[in-house]
């Protein structure tokens, strides 16, 4: 069995940022596409701190990577459904991801609201030799 294709992830789209850091800027998307399963690297693992979230570039599209107070990963889509909000400034828990501009709710089993409004699209992320890389 052959290793899993990584792609080093595309030049970010978001003007001021660089390969491999945190976009600066969240733009409202579409409606949600299913991840289609092509793994990017997006930055380092300590790019993300326990109890954080970061905005990067995968593939074109722009995700928020979370690192929970016990050490896991998480990814969704960068902008909140409802408004655009920037979700890697959300507030999170071991269950939910909430947002920080209207304060909307996320569950991390399948991206569903708490609250009545869209759901978030998740994206598998995972660490590999140091480096955080999402599927999308």
């Amino acid at each position: 069995m052959s290793a899993p294709h990584l792609e080093v992830a595309e030049a970010p789209t978001t003007p001021g940022t660089e390969l491999g850091s945190p976009a600066t800027g969240v733009a409202v998307p579409g409606p949600a596409a299913p991840p289609a399963g092509r793994a990017h690297v997006v930055g380092r693992a300590g790019d993300v701190p326990p109890g954080e979230g970061r905005a990067f570039v995968a593939g074109g599209v722009q995700v928020a990577v979370f690192r929970l107070r016990d050490g896991s990963l998480h990814a969704t889509q960068a902008a909140c459904p409802h408004a655009g909000g920037p979700l890697a400034d959300g507030q999170t828990d071991p269950d939910v991801l909430v947002c920080p501009l209207h304060l909307y709710g996320f569950r991390w089993t399948d991206g569903s609201s708490t609250g009545g409004v869209g759901p978030v699209t998740l994206y598998p992320v995972r660490e590999t030799d140091g480096l955080l890389v999402v599927e999308v």
